[in-house]
């Protein structure tokens, strides 16, 4: 299942290289405006304090759109940026929540577990191991907080919980796309973060999160007997209609499309 997943998303994102590009391009935009303009504020802090504040949740409310827009190429769709704007109307509720979620991860990490740490103790160690292990398990979870929110539900607290409810049935998928992700970010680094970049991230999350529900289809009509363990999971079967959808590619086909 992994193999075509990292495969469907490769071939998702390049043929729809010059949306992916753009949809980068706003994004680098958008943090350029909490990076930079906060420091020209400095003689004001508290004004300088709410401009990166505004700026961080704009950022997250521009990624909710843009998780919204790409879960139609993960259905073999395409949108247009007629649609973006469309769906930034839509989810940037769910934008300002992730913001305020990224907001309370970096609070934790920043400064209470410096604090617990400081108070040089066994208890001061213990409550700082909490607070880590808690966000570690905070960042595996939420990472998928926008494909849920297209996918499953709606209402925030149901989205929260359910982000929370499918790390822990899929743990070790979950770091698995963790890590997959910052590889993604450090190849976007090379190229000025327009590919894949940020937009190629959510991609891949939300057909991780496409793939991983065809699970959950096939265990709701083909439910464990009690007191056996869950089934092994028919990623093969679950699959044909996917791989034939998505087919093969050779190396001229991706640079001479035209010459199929």
């Amino acid at each position: 299942m992994i193999g075509f997943l990292i495969k469907k998303t490769f071939f998702d994102l390049w043929d729809n290289l010059f949306r992916v590009a753009l949809l980068n391009l706003g994004f680098i935009a958008s943090v350029a405006f909490p990076v930079f303009v906060p420091g020209l504020l400095l003689a004001v802090p508290a004004l300088s304090i709410v401009t990166m504040l505004v700026g961080i949740l704009w950022c997250a409310v521009y990624l909710a759109a843009v998780s919204y827009s790409l879960k139609t190429l993960s259905d073999y769709g395409s949108f247009g940026f007629g649609d973006f704007f469309r769906n930034l109307k839509t989810v940037w509720p769910i934008g300002l929540v992730m913001g305020g979620l990224i907001f309370l991860l970096w609070f934790l990490g920043t400064l209470i577990i410096p604090f617990y740490l400081n108070i040089s103790s066994l208890i001061g160690l213990f409550l700082a191991a909490v607070v880590f292990w808690s966000a570690v398990v905070g960042v595996l979870s939420f990472q998928f907080f926008f494909a849920i929110r297209a996918r499953l539900d709606t209402k925030i607290t149901k989205v929260i919980k359910k982000s929370f409810v499918f790390f822990f049935d899929n743990a070790g998928f979950c770091l698995f796309s963790f890590i997959h992700n910052l590889v993604l970010l450090a190849i976007s680094v090379f190229l000025a973060f327009l590919f894949p970049g940020p937009a190629g991230i959510l991609l891949y999350l939300d057909e991780a999160m496409r793939l991983r529900l065809l699970k959950y289809d096939w265990l709701e009509a083909n439910p464990p007997k009690e007191g056996t363990r869950r089934p092994q999971i028919p990623w093969d079967a679950l699959l044909i209609e996917d791989r034939e959808r998505t087919g093969t590619r050779t190396l001229k086909s991706f640079i001479f499309p035209w010459k199929d």
